[in-house]
């Protein structure tokens, strides 16, 4: 058995940067959400990609792509949204197999007074502590890791749901952040993108 190549000083400070700012900003955002709107991460950022479909609604099969997540995760999530009134599943008309998720009033009045407090939290806890260089090299450096995986799952083929959605044992559903918005304003889908 060979040895592992382990990291050097750079790689590792690369590497522990990477999962404490991670856990770190998205607690912190995590608690901003929930003392504000009492929404979880993993809400907002169904109920964002719910309003900005057509008619407010996708196919579970479509809402776990953009997610990037299983469809078994998702429908366990759809079901605690549900009894939140959030959310609404139903199914399609024209075929009886697929689902469907549709935002209901109550899910886009909360996400309409969750949403310029999320973008507060975001810029304080993130954006406004870099400069718009570091902002740069950081939006790069995410698009070559999100590139990377992205590749490698399609040379894959279809991974199991447990690798998919493998989530840290420190981390709920609840501290899973979404991306920051741009600073022009981006669209509410634009917000939960590139999770």
């Amino acid at each position: 058995m060979t040895d592992p190549q382990w990291l050097d000083d750079v790689e590792m400070r690369a590497w522990l940067g990477y999962v404490r700012t991670r856990d770190l900003i998205a607690a912190a955002i995590g608690r901003d959400a929930g003392r504000t709107a009492n929404l979880s991460w993993v809400e907002y950022s169904v109920l964002v990609y719910l309003a900005d479909a057509p008619g407010q609604r996708l196919t579970f099969a479509d809402l776990a792509s953009a997610l990037e997540w299983s469809q078994s995760r998702l429908s366990h999530q759809i079901t605690r949204m549900q009894k939140r009134g959030l959310v609404t599943r139903e199914t399609m008309p024209h075929d009886a197999r697929r689902t469907v998720a549709r935002l209901t009033t109550a899910g886009g009045q909360l996400l309409t007074t969750a949403a310029p407090a999320h973008v507060r939290s975001v810029r304080r806890h993130m954006i406004d502590v870099l400069d718009r260089d570091q902002l740069a090299a950081l939006a790069e450096i995410y698009e070559v890791l999100i590139n990377h995986h992205r590749s490698a799952a399609t040379d894959c083929g279809a991974a199991g749901e447990d690798e998919t959605d493998a989530i840290p044992a420190d981390l709920t559903d609840e501290d899973l952040t979404d991306p920051p918005p741009d600073s022009d304003g981006a669209p509410l889908a634009e917000v939960a993108a590139e999770q």
